[in-house]
């Protein structure tokens, strides 16, 4: 049964990646994970990988998130487009582990086009109904801008493989979803091909949300979550057993509603995101200037990896000062 499970997140993961790797607000570390899993996401389309490939690159990546904080190796501003090198690194792992590899150039091409000001991600549809065509430059990538992007990529791997002791193992809960539903009998004819197709959706959507749903349970409880909220949606409407069937698939009644309310709060969460961090969706993807300025906006900075107010001392620039301050009094 271990290939059926997850390693799941500690008590202690959890509350590092909110306390010691409190660099940022929570609401800008939400926003920089929906950003980075959108573009995983989107780059697995473009690379024509499965979405099996695709959703085991974005638990990998949270776990990565787990361990290393998300201003680490993340959000470089280097001019002329801002990479994202993780979520390219974790990509091109994945995919080279399994029966659909990736060639580097073409992971750097695709990673190089959704950054730019020619993709449609992340970016306010244009008004005008006769858009202009992109300029092709916007996303041209140099070979020596390519070496440096393979460069950065191939030593990211190496680094995501050693944080997580070269375990890579996800198990992924579409598979089992489709055979909980056969057991409940909804397969097998074209009208009840709709629930199982929402069922999925809400599996991938769950990738995206900054709760960790993939990191903090196992894959037989998120298939179930996703049975029971597409069954309840109203275009749905689907008929489910009246007894707790929920618990012949090992899962409680306390988890199976934790889970649903996290999947379902998604859409919520990225409308408050909009309205709380400027230009969120719609001025590209999430960058570290963009950061920068949120918080610049919000009156706070970001120094040394930790985020202090305005007119505030980090604590390494405050023993610096004891120190100096010592030395002078020691040459006195």
């Amino acid at each position: 049964m271990a290939h059926m499970t997850n390693p799941l997140a500690t008590v202690d993961q959890l509350y590092r990646r909110t306390s010691s790797f409190g660099a940022l607000p929570s609401d800008l570390q939400d926003a920089i994970f929906f950003a980075t899993q959108s573009l995983t996401q989107a780059a697995g389309l473009l690379l024509r990988l499965p979405q099996s490939v695709t959703a085991q690159a974005s638990v990998v990546l949270a776990r990565y998130w787990l361990e290393d904080p998300l201003l680490a190796n993340e959000f470089s501003a280097s001019p002329p487009i801002p990479h994202l090198d993780v979520s390219a690194a974790s990509l091109f792992l994945v995919a080279k582990l399994g029966a659909h590899p990736c060639r580097p150039r073409d992971v750097c091409n695709v990673y190089t086009y959704l950054l730019s000001s020619a993709s449609p991600l992340f970016r306010a549809q244009p008004v005008s109904p006769f858009p202009r065509d992109p300029d092709p430059f916007t996303y041209y990538l140099s070979e020596s801008a390519y070496t440096t992007f393979q460069t950065r990529i191939l030593r990211l791997e190496a680094h995501i493989l050693y944080t997580l002791s070269f375990d890579t193992h996800v198990a992924l809960p579409h598979g089992l979803a489709v055979t909980y539903l056969q057991a409940l009998d909804f397969c097998g004819d074209a009208s009840r091909a709709k629930i199982t197709r929402r069922v999925v959706a809400y599996l991938n959507t769950a990738l995206l949300s900054p709760q960790m749903l993939y990191l903090t349970h196992q894959p037989n409880a998120l298939a179930v979550a996703a049975i029971y909220s597409a069954a309840r949606d109203p275009e749905i409407a689907a008929k489910m057993p009246e007894c707790p069937w929920w618990e012949v698939f090992d899962v409680d009644r306390e988890e199976l509603g934790f889970l649903v309310v996290g999947m379902r709060s998604l859409e919520g969460l990225v409308r408050k995101l909009q309205e709380d961090f400027e230009g969120f969706t719609k001025n590209g993807m999430v960058t570290r200037s963009h950061v920068e300025e949120e918080m610049a906006r919000r009156g706070l900075k970001i120094k040394n990896g930790t985020s202090v107010g305005v007119g505030e001392v980090d604590e390494e620039e405050a023993m610096m000062r004891r120190l100096d301050e010592r030395a002078e009094r020691m040459e006195e």
